[in-house]
């Protein structure tokens, strides 16, 4: 009974001994990392925490130089979501705002202060020419013009219109085609053919939707105005 009561007490005293090692090397390990932390905390400024992702405005890529208005485009998906406009920051156009439709939609831009001056959409489909042409040449001088399609943009087009169009720098405009998807930023004014287009054609071989190619997005740094 003393040899059995004696071998208790020895794996006591020896469980008792490997628990206090246990803890002290935790506690060790715990001050280790204390001290530690407070060693890389200390070695950096005191402002600096966590860091956000940059968002640059209309959710660019990167950010537009001064002297550039940021903007963002998106054509229209199938016959179901409207094409969306947004410049510096802010939604000019969209199903949200409820200021889209089928054909084509355009919002027209202050070209020195990036202020919207009008919106309009303009059915190709089962509309009329006229009000768009209307529309086109009533625009002024200076003024930034950016379009996109949704739907069929293309239908009722006739010359007259894709000439107006192309005068505002559109390349595309000549072949635009029925159901094709379009996204163009030009100007009342401007020069030169503009570099802010994107065109796909409606083909039964590519298109990502059934009887629609698929969406275009478009974004870039439009130059103020100066003058």
């Amino acid at each position: 009974m003393l040899r059995a009561g004696g071998i208790l007490k020895l794996a006591a005293l020896v469980f008792a001994f490997l628990l206090a090692v246990f803890l002290a090397f935790q506690l060790l390990e715990i001050s280790l990392d204390f001290k530690l932390s407070s060693l890389v905390s200390k070695s950096l400024p005191a402002n600096e925490g966590p860091t956000k992702p940059v968002r640059y405005k209309c959710g660019l890529s990167k950010a537009c130089p001064v002297g550039h208005f940021a903007f963002k485009i998106a054509s229209g998906a199938a016959s179901v979501v409207g094409p969306r406009v947004c410049l510096e920051d802010k939604l000019l156009m969209s199903g949200v705002k409820n200021n889209v439709g089928r054909g084509i939609n355009i919002a027209l831009v202050n070209g020195r202060t990036g202020e919207l001056a009008k919106t309009g959409f303009f059915d190709m489909w089962a509309g009329d020419v006229a009000p768009l042409i209307k529309f086109l040449k009533e625009i002024e001088d200076g003024t930034v013009v950016m379009m996109a399609s949704f739907d069929d943009p293309s239908t009722k087009l006739n010359d007259e219109a894709r000439k107006l169009i192309a005068d505002l720098g559109s390349s595309a405009v000549s072949n635009l085609g029925f159901r094709d998807n379009w996204v163009f930023v030009g100007g009342k004014g401007i020069k030169t053919k503009s570099p802010f287009e994107q065109h796909i054609k409606n083909s039964a071989e590519t298109n990502k939707f059934e009887g629609w190619p698929e969406v275009l997005e478009m974004e870039g740094c439009i130059p103020q105005r100066q003058d």
